[in-house]
């Protein structure tokens, strides 16, 4: 996180970019227990000093403290930009489920130094400091939008956590997952009544497949198109977002 803030100090002077200390803990996967991430979360997001919160990592854990820091989100939490992706998709879910706040998909503080990283790291520092439209997906149409990695979309599926998309593009990304996982996961999207209301649907990347990923017989994009039509709505396309260095920022709603 110092080469973040070298970065950010170097690009926006006047920009104060606040580290928590609970970054730097170590529980196991975590960077701190449930209870210390959660404290940590709520402590700034309560906090009118704060304009925006940018999460620095996306490692799996933010589904773990909903039911401890939703219920405590007060007036100021409500005024902030959050801005993440990954497994931070159950965060951000949950915030525009409850309309708190502007949560975006985007790229995060910690991807500096790492390679591509900055200069998609340099996307959100723009949109958040300057409100830079260059940032934004170029595929973005005007049209109430979000996007989700596809896996933690699936887990919001049943819970009280994911938003009412009635009438949202959806994009969604993947990583780390064959084709007949991704045909699996958009079996559960097509037949889940809360997305059936949904525009349509575009893929993002899907990065870091398996060498031997072949002989399934469909690409990516014709599973997706395939189960778009299932839904009954229109498969729009690609979309500049995933796990990969050019992942563009996706405010949820309206741009």
């Amino acid at each position: 996180m110092a080469r973040t803030q070298g970065y950010a100090a170097l690009t926006y002077p006047t920009l104060d970019l606040v580290v928590h200390p609970q970054c730097f803990l170590d529980a196991g996967h975590f960077a701190g227990t449930d209870e210390q991430r959660a404290a940590a979360f709520l402590e700034f997001a309560n906090d009118p000093a704060f304009d925006a919160i940018w999460f620095a990592r996306g490692g799996y854990g933010s589904n773990r403290i909903l039911d401890r820091v939703m219920p405590q989100l007060g007036r100021a939490a409500s005024a902030k930009t959050y801005l993440g992706f990954s497994d931070m998709g159950f965060l951000l879910g949950a915030l525009y489920a409850r309309r708190i706040g502007r949560p975006a998909h985007g790229p995060m503080a910690g991807q500096v130094g790492r390679a591509g990283g900055t200069n998609s790291a340099a996307r959100s520092l723009a949109w958040l400091v300057d409100g830079d439209r260059r940032s934004l997906a170029p595929e973005l149409d005007g049209r109430p939008t979000v996007a989700f990695n596809l896996v933690i979309l699936c887990a919001l599926i049943g819970t009280p956590w994911l938003p009412d998309l009635t009438d949202h593009v959806v994009m969604v990304e993947e990583v780390g997952e064959d084709l007949y996982r991704i045909d699996r996961l958009f079996f559960q999207l097509a037949n889940a009544t809360q997305l059936k209301g949904i525009a349509g649907i575009r893929l993002g990347a899907v990065t870091d497949r398996h060498a031997d990923d072949t002989g399934f017989g469909e690409t990516e994009e014709q599973i997706v198109a395939r189960w778009a039509a299932v839904m009954g709505v229109p498969y729009l396309g690609r979309a500049q977002i995933g796990h990969y260095a050019a992942n563009m920022v996706v405010p949820f709603g309206v741009a």
